[in-house]
């Protein structure tokens, strides 16, 4: 197949790439804030925006939704174009970083379902990846622009 069937698909990628990210700084700005408030008193907040400790949860959750959605669509999209294109995967070290990104949001996305008072040590592991993944985004983004070099005349 020729690259111009496939450009649908690039354009797709990148933007749920960009969108992936802006989650993930998102998400780690509620983080931080739900942390505040727990260590707080007092609900933290901007002025102008009231926001409740069950809005700001429930914020970190949606974005931690879509960041979830929107990795696994950019790991289909990554093999689908992949095979379509070059007929095999393994072309470049993109395949695993994204593999590696995909697990992080994963444990990352199952640990947070599992936080509570009495486990404080998943709340820890937790973070801990998404401090990993900070890192493993930065890989990826790296990775795939120079994915994205090939495919530019």
């Amino acid at each position: 197949m020729h690259l111009p069937s496939f450009l649908w698909l690039w354009k797709i990628a990148a933007w749920s790439m960009g969108l992936s990210l802006l989650a993930y700084v998102m998400l780690a700005v509620t983080g931080i804030w739900m942390w505040q408030a727990r260590t707080s008193q007092s609900m933290p907040s901007l002025p102008g925006f009231p926001v409740s400790r069950g809005g700001v949860r429930l914020l970190h959750y949606t974005m931690g939704i879509s960041m979830v959605s929107l990795v696994l669509l950019l790991l289909a999209i990554g093999i689908i174009g992949t095979l379509g294109h070059f007929g095999s995967l393994g072309h470049s070290s993109h395949l695993p970083a994204g593999l590696i990104v995909v697990f992080l949001v994963l444990i990352s996305a199952v640990s947070a379902t599992q936080i509570h008072p009495r486990r404080p040590w998943i709340r820890t592991l937790h973070i801990t990846v998404n401090v990993i993944l900070c890192a493993a985004f930065a890989w990826v983004s790296w990775t795939g622009w120079t994915v994205v070099q090939k495919y530019l005349p």
